[in-house]
Parts: C-alpha cells; structure tokens; sequence
C-alpha cells in the first residue's frame, strides 16, 4: 500500500516562510511526477507546482519567484518552499504523485493534505 503523508503546515504572517514536505512510503517501484496543489475555502483544488522525475519543474504565474519545488528520489520526498507568503496563500496544500506501486499499474495518490495559514 502507498501512502502520501504532508507536513510543515501552519500559521504564519504575510511575508513570512514556510517549508512543506511530502513523504511517499510503501510499496513503491517507480514515482514519476510529483506535484502540490492547494484548495483555499470555498474554491476548488488547483496546481501549484509540478515537477518531474528528472527534476524539471513548472509553476502556476502565481507563486513563480516565491515558491520553490524540489524532490529527492533516494528517499521518495518532495518540498515546498514557499516565501513571500500572502494571505491569499491561505489553503490545504495537497502532496499528488504517480506512482507506480509494486504489483499494480501506476496511478495517481493523494495525501490528506497540510493547512498554510497566512494572517497577521
């Protein structure tokens, strides 16, 4: 079984930092793209930021110069480093990869997702 597990979430001020991780654990044979994506209250998810398994990255205009997306494929983590912040940033951020699971077709997982706040 896969699991996708977020942490790093929290509270603070617009301007300020935070680091988000993602932890891919299981029965894993292969992770090929990974991405964070984030559903504020009210609206639905959307992407954030995408990267591959080669280590080529995209970005949404919106967090293009604050946010920071990175993956290590030794130990199946990914990162988010969000500065900057601002209180529109305020959402769930969601951990998705596909993956290819031992025994099993690739498909996509979720993780339960991590709660940014950004407020003074």
């Amino acid at each position: 079984q896969v699991q996708l597990v977020e942490s790093g979430g929290g509270l603070v001020q617009p301007g300020g930092s935070l680091r988000l991780s993602c932890a891919a654990s299981g029965s894993i044979s292969i992770i090929y793209d990974m991405g964070w994506y984030r559903q504020a209250p009210g609206k639905q998810r959307e992407l954030v930021a995408r990267i591959t398994a080669g280590g080529s990255t995209n970005y949404v205009d919106f967090v293009k110069g604050r946010f920071t997306i990175s993956r290590n494929n030794a130990n199946n983590t990914m990162i988010l480093q969000m500065n900057s912040l601002k209180p529109e940033d305020t959402a769930v951020y969601y951990c998705n990869a596909q993956i290819r699971a031992a025994w099993a077709q690739t498909r996509g997982y979720w993780g339960k997702g991590t709660l940014v706040t950004v407020s003074s």
